[in-house]
């Protein structure tokens, strides 16, 4: 079923993240590629201590992510409401594809800089994969224009709610048109949109779904989450105050999408980001 309010927040287009560094059309300030990478607890480990965690994953940030001059930035994120609550997301930005291939040899010689001793090297691995069950999945995707940068500090309770959408290919559609919604619509509603904080838009470029489209947004809180659709609702009739003209807008937004979607909130641990 589709509604109005349901589509314009389509056409804004659509992930994920580092936040703090993404200069929008600046180079090469602007990260070109995302990672994201789902992991799961380990739900079997019996004395699974999260402070312990943080300090492992802490200890692995300053070590080894602070010192790796090829990723641009790094942040975890903690299931709130998703379908899995094993799930934790490592999102990592990049300049280039290059660098993604890179930063994994770069790791690799930090790594072996940090811990000299093999086994204590190995030692503090294995304590740390402890916490992970042994499956992932990876995705990348390819950074967009548009973005909304978050200009504040992350805070503790920052949420993240992630939006994955799927492209239509409407005949009667053409590139122009559809940037045009979007460029109108991000600079009017979601730019404006105060309780939103960061707005980053990601296109499919390696995984397993080519159609998709993700757009992440950061709130200060889940507060702000349940009032921001309200305010983006009054901002799109500020703007296009002629009913006829929304609909027509609307009309035109919702062919370039199949109209499934699928919605994730998470937490943002601020200690773990780069």
């Amino acid at each position: 079923m589709k509604t109005t309010n349901h589509y314009f927040i389509a056409i804004a287009l659509l992930l994920l993240f580092n936040l703090s560094v993404f200069a929008q059309d600046e180079e090469p300030k602007r990260p070109m590629y995302i990672t994201a990478t789902t992991m799961h607890w380990n739900m079997d480990k019996e004395d699974f201590d999260m402070k312990e965690w943080i300090a492992l994953e802490k200890e692995y940030l300053e070590k080894v992510t602070m010192k790796n001059e090829l990723v641009m930035g790094s942040s975890y994120y903690m299931h709130r409401y998703t379908a899995d609550n094993r799930e934790l997301i490592l999102v990592r930005t990049f300049a280039s594809w290059g660098d993604i291939d890179k930063a994994g040899e770069r790791d690799t010689e930090l790594i072996n800089e940090a811990w000299p001793d093999e086994d204590a090297r190995n030692a503090f691995f294995k304590n740390q994969d402890s916490y992970y069950a042994p499956f992932h999945s990876d995705e990348i995707y390819a950074t967009m224009s548009g973005a909304k940068v978050m200009t504040e500090d992350a805070g503790e309770d920052m949420i993240l709610y992630v939006r994955k959408s799927h492209f239509a290919s409407p005949e009667d559609g053409s590139n122009k048109e559809f940037n045009e919604m979007r460029d109108e619509f991000l600079e009017n509603v979601i730019h404006k949109n105060e309780l939103i904080k960061g707005y980053y838009p990601n296109n499919h470029a390696w995984g397993s779904n080519k159609t998709e489209y993700v757009e992440a947004f950061l709130f200060n809180s889940m507060a702000d989450l349940d009032s921001f659709g309200e305010r983006n609702g009054e901002l799109i009739e500020e703007h296009w105050q002629d009913e006829a003209a929304r609909e027509e807008m609307n009309k035109k937004g919702d062919k370039y999408f199949t109209g499934v979607h699928g919605d994730y909130i998470y937490s943002l641990i601020e200690e773990l980001t780069k």
